[in-house]
């Protein structure tokens, strides 16, 4: 859902992009490491403990065996990100390591993890084996070692109950009645309960159309608003179908899907608007900055030759 804070986290134990990591959302699991390993924990602040100590976020840690990383209640955001040096070791399936609930395969077994659950890690490269003897230097062998540095705070989305997310114009905004075109940018919306990860249903304001209209489907993106008939507008979120029927009326800027993927049910949303440029712009300015980040973290865990 937080395709920023994975990456970012993957990117700090010196993975690729598509290692696979583990999603936790609102209540984090208790996870008994068998083995040392190298994680980082991003994403929402759920509180997270390794062994009854505070434990920080957006840093390299070297985990001893025998530990325990336990999450509390969400200070920030509602989803949190563990990445692992190598990745969890599951099938690469369409390309991706994910886990697609809705139709129960990929990921571990096709579902969420569960207790008694045991997850490998794939082996570790080069960069990630660095990065854990340089954090462990010094430290004994069983305790806790946190790195000095930590991803950069460009790096770090501004996560908020009550963001303002930039929105692109969509395909048929036009067929917006215009009280509605002016309510979508001045108005709060709330994330319904019934959201989830296909979709955020948002409610409190309702957007009628000119005219009713019946389109045909269309393809569908990640950031992808629709209004229903009922006039309250939906985000498409990770678990989104491919196509869609219902008006297309705005898509959120890339960049700032991880602050929509963080609100849970009862936060707030505003929504500004932008041209496509300045949505390019923005979102190649955040690739600049994590380019920049994975290349540091290279160059300051590169061996000596």
């Amino acid at each position: 859902m937080d395709r920023s804070a994975l990456r970012v986290g993957n990117a700090l134990v010196g993975n690729e992009d598509g290692a696979a990591a583990l999603e936790a959302t609102l209540v984090g699991p208790a996870i008994a490491f068998d083995d040392p390993t190298l994680i980082a924990i991003t994403g929402g602040d759920l509180d997270a403990t390794i062994d009854g100590q505070p434990t920080p976020m957006w840093r390299a840690i070297c985990v001893p065996r025998g530990a325990t990383l336990r999450f509390g209640r969400p200070k920030a955001g509602c989803r949190a990100y563990v990445a692992l040096a190598g990745g969890i070791d599951v099938p690469l399936i369409f390309g991706s390591r994910s886990t697609y609930l809705r139709a129960h395969f990929g990921g571990h077994e096709g579902r969420p993890v569960r207790v008694g659950d045991v997850l490998r890690t794939q082996e570790p490269g080069p960069i990630a084996r660095q990065i854990a003897a340089l954090v462990r230097n010094g430290h004994d062998d069983g305790a806790v070692a946190v790195a000095s540095w930590s991803a950069g705070h460009t790096l770090r989305m501004r996560y908020s109950s009550d963001p303002v997310v930039r929105l692109i114009a969509g395909a048929h905004a036009e067929l917006l009645a215009a009280p509605s075109r002016t309510k979508l940018f001045s108005a709060s919306f709330t994330v319904s309960s019934s959201s989830d990860r296909m979709g955020y249903r948002l409610e409190g304001v309702e957007l009628p159309l000119r005219n009713p209209v019946e389109l045909l489907s269309e393809g569908v993106a990640f950031g992808t608003m629709q209004l229903p008939p009922d006039g309250m507008p939906i985000i498409l979120m990770a678990d989104r179908q491919t196509t869609g029927g219902y008006p297309r009326i705005g898509e959120v800027a890339s960049v700032d899907l991880p602050l929509v993927a963080q609100l849970k049910p009862g936060d707030r949303l505003r929504f500004r608007p932008v041209s496509v440029d300045e949505a390019q712009q923005a979102y190649l300015l955040h690739e600049q900055d994590l380019a920049q980040a994975r290349l540091a973290i290279a160059l300051r865990h590169s061996r000596t030759k």
